[in-house]
């Protein structure tokens, strides 16, 4: 799927707004696959991570969002679902979006059309800073699709604060890796216990990106 208008000349005009006042260290962007389906399994500190993620990345990543979104009405809710399909945000109704389910199936589907995958598989926003457990969606990702996972490992941005004029220079930082090797787990192993292992792997880099230090405690908010 190639990218709207809108999208490229949004991110084209975001890359130098944002490098010109914030300045984020951007690191690794050679890991990025210059074609064919990736997922980027990042952890997620603030809301804007959905915003700075596409903007560090080349190439498009498509995120999952609440079809609430796209159902208000009037002029700002047909703006708003216009802007969201613009920038390729994929509605995924409330239900489906707190089981799980309907997230994977709608990346899958990204995937398989060659294009990139955004997901958090600590399952939400991490309010307390620290990395909580993965889930294993984005290794069913990887095993469903075969495409590579980009660990990401972001600094800082809850320091975004778009109500200042001036926020900190350099506190925000988006560091990119190379895409994960599993090629050492046995092909023995049910898919169930290779999920589990990719996802220890997934979150070990994510880790070693983003500096976090680890909580034993799962996250509860299905919300992304």
């Amino acid at each position: 799927m190639m990218p709207t208008f809108f999208y490229t000349a949004a991110r084209s005009l975001s890359i130098p707004l944002l490098h010109g006042i914030w300045r984020p260290r951007v690191s690794g962007v050679e890991n990025v696959p210059r074609e064919g389906g990736f997922i980027v399994a990042s952890n997620h500190l603030a809301y804007i991570d959905s915003a700075i993620i596409p903007i560090a990345i080349p190439r498009p990543v498509h995120f999952v969002a609440k079809d609430d979104l796209w159902q208000k009405k009037g002029p700002v809710g047909r703006a708003t679902a216009w802007f969201f399909e613009q920038v390729g945000a994929v509605p995924v109704d409330r239900q489906a979006l707190s089981s799980g389910k309907g997230a994977l199936q709608a990346g899958l589907e990204i995937l398989r059309r060659g294009d990139g995958f955004g997901i958090y598989p600590e399952g939400g926003r991490s309010k307390d800073s620290l990395l909580h457990p993965g889930k294993q969606g984005a290794a069913w990702l990887a095993l469903e699709s075969g495409c590579p996972v980009i660990p990401v490992g972001l600094k800082g941005t809850p320091h975004f604060r778009p109500r200042r004029l001036l926020p900190e220079r350099g506190a925000i930082s988006v560091r990119i890796g190379a895409p994960i090797d599993f090629s050492d787990l046995d092909p023995g192993l049910s898919k169930g216990a290779r999920r589990r292992q990719m996802t220890a792997r997934i979150m070990d880099e994510i880790q070693a990106l983003s500096g976090q230090r680890r909580s034993p405690v799962a996250h509860q908010d299905p919300q992304p």
